[in-house]
């Protein structure tokens, strides 16, 4: 068994066909379940359907009513929530996003709920399969591991935007050789998830995106010129009360749960460790993922390595990383996969990228019946991986038949 493990002997062709299609059918056929034995806007369970959409929906109403700084307050947002939905019970759901994102909840606000979270769903995952198949090698059945990736349904589940997130980042730095200004906006428009972003500075300044780095600053201080122009400058104010609820609510007292967040931080929480404790093992893990992607930088670590590293990175280095964020390890599995077609395969790392896909999957029911903090652990042992891997790599190799500019 384990020499199996070790050489991946076990990851057929086959059944890197049928594994994914069989989780994509039985998840996919579970949620027409779901959302289609409830009511016009609800699913079986009295919730929303699409959970988290209806956030971002309930947001862009309010926005299109003229309360932008109403939305940013909970206790208001949740109440007109409660109030279109006609359910005084219902589970609601917050808007913890900067105020430049409102442009999409608004364009999305002007359709009825169900076909705007259809619309969003299928654009959003569209733009994730793309940066996929723009990532990883042409291998046969490419599309089918990237569709029955656990981290879809996970994401299609919330109505969440984990796609929209790693089709940025993947595009962002697929694109930073051949297109470094394009690759700059993706990855600049990256910021409506604000914690995402603590590694993608590093990684675009010490690896000498010079290009890359201006358009993406650039990108940003035009979102927020627009924000504010459009909303006032009190708007920001709004925000930022918003988010000492999400830190304060939401991460810190755990109330959305802490088998949902995969962090560092929230482990140490689950565990019963107080603030400082927890703040302090999530600073030691962030410093440690920002220190390594800027040594691989300096070094001039292969491309495609350094990039899989700054996406599971990203999710490492902040303390809020819910499990449908980890459609961010698709981009990271693309490249670390076209690496190891390129270059092959050191023993147990077929078996481990299998782990690493499966995780999304894992990591919530395993934290919630046993405690342990699968999602956290995987992705660290796989940000090790990289490391090791990038360390053992010749630096700068860059195959001409996989170039960053097939995207």
């Amino acid at each position: 068994m384990l020499e199996v493990i070790r050489t991946g002997s076990w990851l057929t062709r086959e059944r890197a066909h049928i594994y994914p299609a069989m989780i994509a059918c039985f998840g996919f056929a579970a949620l027409i379940f779901v959302w289609s034995t409830g009511g016009a806007m609800t699913d079986r369970f009295g919730r929303p359907i699409g959970t988290d959409f209806s956030g971002v929906w309930t947001a862009g109403r309010m926005l299109l009513a003229g309360d932008a700084a109403g939305l940013f307050d909970p206790a208001t947002h949740f109440a007109f929530q409660r109030q279109v939905f006609a359910d005084p019970a219902i589970d609601v759901f917050g808007w913890h996003y900067p105020p430049f994102f409102l442009g999409v909840a608004a364009v999305l606000a002007l359709m009825p709920y169900v076909p705007a979270l259809i619309v969003w769903q299928a654009s959003t995952f569209c733009l994730y399969l793309a940066a996929i198949r723009a990532i990883a090698p042409p291998l046969p059945g490419l599309t089918m591991v990237a569709i029955g990736f656990p981290a879809v349904l996970v994401t299609l589940g919330h109505g969440h935007n984990s796609f929209l997130s790693a089709g940025l980042i993947g595009f962002g730095l697929v694109l930073l050789e051949r297109r470094p200004v394009v690759a700059g906006v993706l990855i600049g428009l990256l910021a409506f998830k604000p914690q995402f972003g603590l590694v993608l500075p590093v990684v675009l300044v010490l690896g000498g995106h010079w290009r890359a780095a201006l358009s993406a600053a650039a990108t940003v201080l035009a979102l927020v010129a627009a924000a504010t122009g459009c909303l006032g400058i009190e708007v920001w104010t709004a925000f930022l009360k918003g988010a000492a609820f999400t830190r304060e609510v939401i991460l810190e007292q755990g109330n959305t749960g802490w088998y949902k967040i995969q962090s560092t931080f929230s482990a140490l929480r689950s565990f019963g460790a107080p603030l400082p404790l927890a703040y302090g093992g999530q600073f030691v893990v962030t410093g440690a993922v920002l220190s390594t992607l800027a040594l691989m930088a300096l070094r001039g670590a292969d491309r495609r390595l350094l990039a899989a590293m700054t996406a599971v990175g990203a999710l490492l280095a902040t303390p809020y990383c819910l499990d449908y964020d980890m459609a961010l390890l698709a981009p990271a599995i693309a490249f670390t996969v076209a690496h190891g077609v390129d270059q092959g395969f050191r023993p147990y790392e077929k078996s481990l990228l299998a782990l690493v896909w499966l995780v999304p999957l894992l990591a919530r029911p395993v934290m919630m019946t046993t405690g342990l903090p699968l999602g956290v652990l995987v992705m660290a042992a796989f940000f090790v991986f990289l490391a090791a891997r990038a360390v053992a790599a010749k630096p700068e190799i860059l195959p001409r038949q996989w170039s960053f500019a097939r995207g």
